[in-house]
């Protein structure tokens, strides 16, 4: 009976650990990018834009085309009768010709043409020279190519960057819940000294409802606490693309492990970093290769191209026929200059506003991580005086205790440095959360590392 007991009790205790899923940082970020929806999108559109660029690079090759067809008249195409007739004979004396002596004698004849008939042609076309679209499409195929690449880095940032803030966000509610359970511990401990004084008449009712209202206060928070615990850890596992279950647990802790100074980047240096600079960059060169698409429109065309057909009009009396021809061609458009050249113009005002937007967005990334950098400065200052408030509020509450020992403090006054202390516990941990999200987005707005 004993070994029996013993291995349940295993088992128990094993099924439980391994119902219990603990996951890091890092596992929950690495989950988001293979199964977050946002990302699976953006992987989709980076891989329409490989497929764009080989498909520009195939503009290279010459252009083939086979056409073929045949076709049955119910009536011949070309259905002709001569009739019987004298034909005049030419004996070789020119005098003769207008008073011929001899005639050969014609029956007459049935033409039909064309009642049935198949042809086929091949074509092959090799362009020599297109105004440079050729060249330019495919260099503009890979701006875009680049240009989905970097919007992918940017979702990852984003959905990284949400997923460190939800994951903290829970970390900061585990922690909050201690802290309540610790004050709650106070509590009991002041209610049962409350209660033994007011059975010892030392003390009024009234100081034993304060402290027991105090307690029904904790526990509507701790209520709220959990509700929130539970919300925000289905929108994570949802944001991460996990199965949703309350017995996850988050195992990176709390803390501070650098200063800022360690973090810090110089913002002309930052900002050739991040990808929205980048795209600005592609931005400028798409708009010039715009331009020169526009203007090998009306730039001469010139090609080569062989064509070779075979015609065969369905009768075994009648031959086949096959032959071939080379060609060139040159193309070169005149009137279309009349309207193009405006065109032009329009693309030249668009490249001017690309770098003007170029210059001032390039300048509001710079203000964007100077900001980025003094509230990280800003966090950690406000922790460091936190801190400082945490040590005043537990003597506050150890002079506090003593004083109603002695009974010069009075249960107020103890509940009130009690609350004192737990909200400057809370606040440490919110700000604590708060420098951890400003050093991560500080830290995806300043490197190349994602």
């Amino acid at each position: 009976m004993k070994s029996k007991i013993i291995i349940i009790s295993v088992l128990f205790v094993s099924g439980f650990s391994f119902g219990q899923t603990t996951l890091t940082l890092k596992e929950a970020k690495d989950s988001a990018l293979n199964n977050n929806t946002q990302l699976k999108a953006a992987n989709l559109e980076v891989q329409k834009a490989d497929e764009l660029k080989k498909e520009a690079f195939t503009n290279y090759f010459p252009k083939v085309s086979v056409t073929g067809g045949a076709y049955y008249a119910f009536d011949p195409l070309i259905d002709q009768q001569i009739g019987e007739v004298n034909l005049p004979v030419y004996d070789g004396n020119p005098a003769n010709l207008a008073t011929p002596t001899q005639f050969a004698y014609f029956p007459g004849m049935d033409i039909q043409m064309f009642e049935y008939y198949a042809l086929g042609v091949a074509n092959v076309v090799q362009p020599l020279y297109a105004g440079g679209r050729i060249s330019n499409g495919n260099k503009l195929a890979e701006v875009n190519q680049d240009v989905k690449g970097l919007q992918l880095t940017m979702a990852q940032r984003d959905v990284l960057l949400k997923v460190e803030e939800q994951y903290w966000l829970l970390v900061s509610l585990k922690e909050k819940q201690k802290i309540l359970a610790q004050y709650t511990t106070l509590l009991d401990t002041i209610e049962m000294q409350v209660t033994d004084a007011y059975n010892s008449g030392l003390i009024v009712k009234n100081d034993v409802l304060k402290v027991q209202l105090k307690q029904n206060e904790i526990e509507l928070n701790k209520e709220k606490l959990q509700n929130g615990y539970e919300l925000l850890l289905r929108q994570f596992c949802q944001n991460i693309g996990i199965e949703y279950s309350n017995d996850i647990e988050l195992t990176e802790p709390i803390s501070i492990i650098q200063k800022p100074e360690s973090y810090y980047v110089a913002s002309d240096t930052a900002i050739t970093r991040r990808p929205e600079y980048n795209l600005l960059n592609q931005s400028l060169t798409a708009s010039e290769l715009q331009k020169k698409m526009a203007l090998g429109e009306y730039l001469p065309q010139l090609a080569i191209g062989i064509t070779g057909f075979y015609a065969n009009p369905l009768d075994k009396d009648k031959q086949t026929t096959t032959n071939g021809l080379v060609y060139a061609t040159v193309s070169i458009p005149i009137s279309d200059w009349w309207g193009g050249s405006h065109k032009i113009k329009q693309l030249e005002l668009d490249e001017k506003i690309a770098q003007n937007t170029f210059l001032e967005t390039s300048d509001l990334l710079v203000l964007q991580t100077e900001k980025l950098w003094k509230d990280l400065n800003l966090i950690y200052s406000q922790i460091q005086i936190q801190q400082n408030n945490i040590s005043q509020a537990e003597e506050n509450v150890k002079v506090s205790q003593n004083g109603y020992d002695s009974g010069i403090v009075t249960i107020s006054e103890l509940l009130e440095a009690q609350t004192i202390l737990y909200e400057s516990k809370v606040a440490l941990t919110e700000l604590h959360i708060q420098y951890m999200m400003a050093v991560s987005l500080y830290h995806q707005h300043t490197t190349s590392q994602q």
